[in-house]
């Protein structure tokens, strides 16, 4: 069930009926409910409505980016999603708690050694890495749902090759956080 918070920050940049929307409210919804059973298969202690509102916001920047396949009609690059999420986030009046999800969970997080050297359009002087449990935890469940296509969950090796496409280190991070959380999933 979305909060109320929720749906006002939801119903203020993405109007009920369009199809960022709904592209969003799916893969939002398929995160949290990932997130929320392994939280609760490993005993992980994290509430429900803390899960559920930070994985429902995670991606809530994705409506600042040029990213036509999704309906998404933005200027930024949609790497910056996360970043332009958490500033949204910040603006809305969020804690930092759930604004930090936001702007770590992109890829398996991203260092300032992965900004020079693929020069990506992202600030140097935010922390992009995943570090509290939450952020981690929300991170992991998101590499398992794409916006675009089926939409369906995604197997272990496709979410693999997708870490790997990106670079040896992005697949060497997500790897520490199936280790943390997904191994007792299979």
């Amino acid at each position: 069930m979305m909060t109320a918070d929720v749906k006002a920050i939801y119903d203020k940049y993405y109007p009920t009926g369009t199809r960022a929307r709904d592209i969003l409210e799916r893969h939002c919804r398929s995160v949290a409910s990932l997130a929320i059973e392994i939280n609760d298969r490993l005993g992980l202690g994290l509430d429900h409505e803390t899960i559920d509102r930070a994985a429902m916001l995670h991606d809530i920047g994705i409506c600042m980016t040029d990213a036509p396949g999704i309906d998404c009609h933005g200027t930024e690059p949609y790497i910056r999603h996360g970043i332009s999420g958490a500033d949204m986030l910040r603006r809305e009046g969020y804690d930092e708690e759930v604004a930090r999800v936001a702007e770590r969970h992109t890829g398996a997080g991203i260092n300032a050694a992965d900004i020079a050297e693929l020069k990506l359009p992202l600030p140097t002087d935010r922390v992009l890495m995943p570090e509290t449990l939450l952020e981690r935890l929300v991170c992991y469940a998101d590499k398992f749902y794409s916006k675009s296509g089926d939409m369906q969950r995604k197997s272990l090796e496709r979410v693999r090759s997708s870490m790997a496409r990106h670079s040896s280190a992005t697949l060497e991070r997500f790897e520490r956080l199936h280790a943390e959380f997904g191994d007792k999933m299979e």
